[in-house]
């Protein structure tokens, strides 16, 4: 007669079935987490979709009572009647935008950047009061400033010009607590490096910071782009004619008191927004690593 030994498991380890469940519940997780995304970006381009959709439409389509989810007879003519409109010229706003857009962003790198840099880095014995100067203007509302800021550009004869969009906003108080707030992380070494080569403050500031800098410059351009393009209460006042308005401005003169073009509003939005998706999609790379860079510390 044979008899057969049970067959004698290990025990196992604490740490190996901790990382089992471990394992299972990440399995789990992440599942909950592509669904959650997923729901997420539906969500956030229904808005896109519709955009899109009327903006191929007419009138009739938009608003009529039988909702396609998109138009039997698409309008691609829709695009040449939004820039051979005389009422509204939409290509020059395009234009407008794109070169107050650009010029403003410049403006506020290179003005907000210096004096951040000079508020982390120069020694002055009333730095922290200027800073907090800075600070203080982010609490005085826009509307208090609105009217002594129009008064100066119109006395100046600067309605109706680049000048008079660009200029005033060159200045940004929330730019300028970043840059300073960035600079104050960054590595001394470098700039002490520079000093010993004969550099000053100036020199070290283009030399040295800002070519190590990048990537943060890149999120501040974004940003300060972005709201640039959009804009619209100061080009209202300042562009009266219409060859100084930009897109938003001219994207309300299409929806006036006696008329509302809606597919010229969608088409004139979607054409507007395109700069800005390519710009977010060229530099989103930057913008995420420069604000993770700011520091946010005193």
């Amino acid at each position: 007669m044979t008899t057969t030994t049970p067959e004698v498991r290990e025990p196992v380890k604490p740490s190996e079935r901790a990382r089992r469940d471990r394992r299972g519940g990440g399995v789990m997780s992440s599942t909950g987490l592509y669904v959650a995304t997923g729901i997420a970006g539906f969500f956030f381009l229904v808005p896109f979709y519709l955009l899109v959709r009327n903006a191929l439409a007419t009138d009739t389509d938009i608003t009529g009572e039988n909702w396609k989810f998109f138009p039997t007879d698409i309008q691609w003519g829709n695009i040449g009647e939004l820039f051979t409109d005389e009422t509204v010229p939409f290509g020059r706003s395009l234009w407008n935008s794109a070169v107050v857009a650009t010029l403003h962003t410049a403006g506020v790198l290179l003005v907000c950047s210096l004096a951040g840099y000079a508020l982390a880095r120069i020694p002055y014995k009333h730095a922290n009061k200027v800073f907090y100067a800075v600070l203080g203007t982010l609490m005085v509302p826009t509307a208090v400033t609105f009217v002594p800021s129009f008064v100066l550009v119109s006395s100046l004869g600067w309605v109706d010009t680049y000048r008079g969009l660009i200029i005033p906003g060159l200045f940004s108080g929330f730019t300028c607590f970043l840059f300073r707030q960035y600079f104050l992380g960054f590595p001394r070494e470098l700039e002490e490096a520079a000093r010993v080569d004969g550099l000053g403050y100036w020199g070290a500031y283009w030399r040295i910071v800002v070519p190590n800098s990048l990537n943060f410059f890149a999120a501040m351009a974004t940003i300060t782009f972005i709201n640039g393009w959009n804009s619209f209460l100061w080009p209202l006042v300042i562009g009266q004619d219409p060859g100084s308005w930009t897109v938003q401005v001219a994207l309300s003169n299409y929806m006036t008191n006696q008329t509302v073009v809606f597919h010229l509003i969608f088409m004139a939005t979607a054409m507007s927004i395109l700069p800005l998706v390519f710009v977010f999609l060229f530099l989103q790379r930057w913008l995420v690593q420069g604000i993770a860079q700011t520091g946010i510390k005193g």
